[in-house]
């Protein structure tokens, strides 16, 4: 028996800390000739191979695990005994493959994008829109019970500088000689916002010289900018279940007995001797948490600091809401309030551990070697509206996933306008769906239905493929441990050239040799199922056709 092949399909079970894995989740796949002999004399890969068993369902050969790998050798013609329990499941599986129950249900709430609506999203924004949607995607399919929020800043000096400026502009838009306040907004959209508002209500909310600008103008402002926000993320693809205003957190509730969520957040830091006065603030004991100083929660002046309300925002998450678990996706510029504001939640209720924060880097876009940073239409910013009018969103969705979160990343626009798959990562899978769903289709006409006995699968190409597709629910249970989606686009690319290379290989549709024919549609089908959900889980579309 010594002279029969066998074909070792790798695949991952758990990759922590492995040290024959580098960066990160990844797969070897290798393919060698080796005799029975060999395999079962545990001479291959001797350094992972801790202990043996038999192949399940009676299948010849051994097959090799450790905690971290689980290998197969088997008899060529035999390992697909192995697979055939694991494709049942993919079948039955479907548009679902890929799911885990290891959420068992726990409330998770993903709290991201959540920008000052005070000005258009920008790429940056973008980039964290894509990491928290792709998150919750991945958390969804993991079993746990998901809530996307959309933070709303709409109160305190930032909004109160946007109302400022918009009335400035409003001003000047019915031929005032107004001033712009020097910490305002200079933008172009502002200009554009005022114009509007004065073509549809002309001088209804003009004040007499030198007074402030009306509320209602103020509000009238932010709601344009938010459903301006709206439409960019709609875009993109992202819906919230919650759009929550900051402006609530100030608002009795019949739930706290009239107080507000702030009220009853800084009455819990006092009970729990959390709070100082002192210089005419009130402080936060950040010191009795570790950290290296206290934090103001109310200036002198009377006025609540941004961290005050981002305290009760928390409080509203863990106390009133009774999320388990809460994930907020921020910009690495905020990198010193996770400490405090980790400590902030735990003190007024929240669960020791129940806040993770996810830090996310900044955007490059680049054209070739030449960076860009400035938009050629308003020589402001770039925006995310005009990235996703250049590229598209998936093109957009897959590019911003691709490195990690912690990971600066460059955007090329040159590859990401590229139609050519070889070029462009996001169009080489979606290639390799829409060239499933053509051969299913091509079968079809043929009269060959997907529906053959997986057992007459004997090529490497073949196994290696059933192998990449069976990764899949490993890698959405480590994505949602870890928290780190981007791994995605990754194995969507191993999967796509996985495919390519079975379909370059095994001619699938033989009209001479039917049974194997189906055997090898069901496979193609099976294929075309995980590129879809892989795609789905990025947020982009699997298309039929290309």
């Amino acid at each position: 028996m010594s002279g029969n092949k066998i074909y070792s399909p790798f695949v991952v079970n758990h990759a922590r800390d492995n040290p024959f894995i580098s960066g990160g989740l990844r797969v070897y796949r290798e393919y060698r000739d080796l005799g029975v002999a060999e395999a079962t004399g545990g001479k291959v890969h001797a350094q992972i191979i801790r202990t043996t068993k038999a192949c399940p369902e009676g299948g010849s050969g051994m097959h090799y695990h450790d905690l971290d790998f689980q290998m197969v050798f088997c008899l060529k013609g035999r390992s697909t005994v192995w697979f055939e329990g694991q494709g049942e499941q993919h079948f039955e599986a479907g548009d679902s493959w890929g799911d885990s129950e290891v959420g068992n249900g726990v409330s998770v709430q993903v709290e991201f994008v959540s920008a000052n609506p005070t000005g258009p999203l920008h790429v940056a924004n973008g980039r964290g829109a894509i990491l928290g949607d792709s998150l919750a995607r991945v958390l969804s399919a993991a079993g746990y019970k998901v809530q996307r929020e959309y933070y709303i800043n709409d109160a305190g000096t930032q909004a109160r500088i946007f109302g400022t400026t918009l009335y400035a502009r409003y001003e000047q838009a019915l031929g005032r000689d107004s001033h712009v306040p020097d910490d305002g907004y200079p933008g172009e959209y502002m200009v554009e916002l005022a114009q509007k508002i004065k073509d549809e209500a002309g001088d209804a909310y003009l004040q007499a010289e030198g007074e402030p600008g009306p509320a209602e103008l103020h509000t009238i402002g932010l709601e344009a900018m938010v459903e301006s926000i709206r439409g960019d993320l709609a875009l993109l693809g992202i819906e919230f279940d919650r759009w929550f205003s900051e402006r609530s957190l100030f608002e009795g509730r019949e739930s706290l007995g009239g107080k507000t969520p702030y009220e009853a957040a800084i009455d819990r830091l006092r009970a729990s001797d959390y709070v100082t006065e002192r210089e005419g603030a009130v402080w936060f004991a950040s010191t009795k948490f570790g950290e290296d100083k206290d934090n103001v929660l109310v200036r002198s002046s009377g006025e609540p600091t941004y961290f005050a309300s981002d305290i009760a925002y928390h409080f509203d998450k863990f106390v009133e809401r009774g999320f388990d678990r809460v994930i907020d996706v921020w910009g690495a510029d905020h990198q010193g309030h996770v400490a405090r504001t980790k400590a902030a939640t735990t003190a007024v209720g929240g669960p020791e551990g129940g806040l993770d924060v996810l830090l996310f880097q900044l955007v490059h876009l680049r054209r070739g070697e030449e960076r860009i940073k400035m938009s050629k239409r308003t020589g402001e910013i770039v925006t995310l509206r005009e990235l996703l009018q250049e590229v598209g969103r998936d093109v957009s969705r897959f590019f911003m996933l691709q490195r990690s979160a912690d990971a600066q990343m460059d955007f090329d626009l040159d590859l990401a306008t590229s139609q050519d798959p070889r070029k462009n990562p996001a169009s080489y899978v979606k290639y390799a769906h829409a060239r499933a769903a053509s051969i299913l289709r091509n079968g079809a006409e043929e009269g060959l239905k997907p529906d053959g006995d997986v057992q007459l699968l004997d090529q490497p190409e073949e196994f290696a493929l059933i192998g990449e597709m069976l990764r899949l629910p490993e890698l959405v249970e480590y994505m949602a441990e870890r928290l780190e989606p981007h791994h995605l686009t990754a194995y969507a690319m191993e999967l796509a050239q996985s495919f390519t290379d079975f379909y370059g290989a095994c001619r699938v549709i033989d009209p001479d040799n039917k049974p194997v024919s189906r055997a090898r549609l069901s496979l193609t089908l099976a294929a075309k199922t995980a590129l879809a959900r892989t795609l789905d889980l990025i947020g982009v579309d699997a298309p039929e056709s290309m």
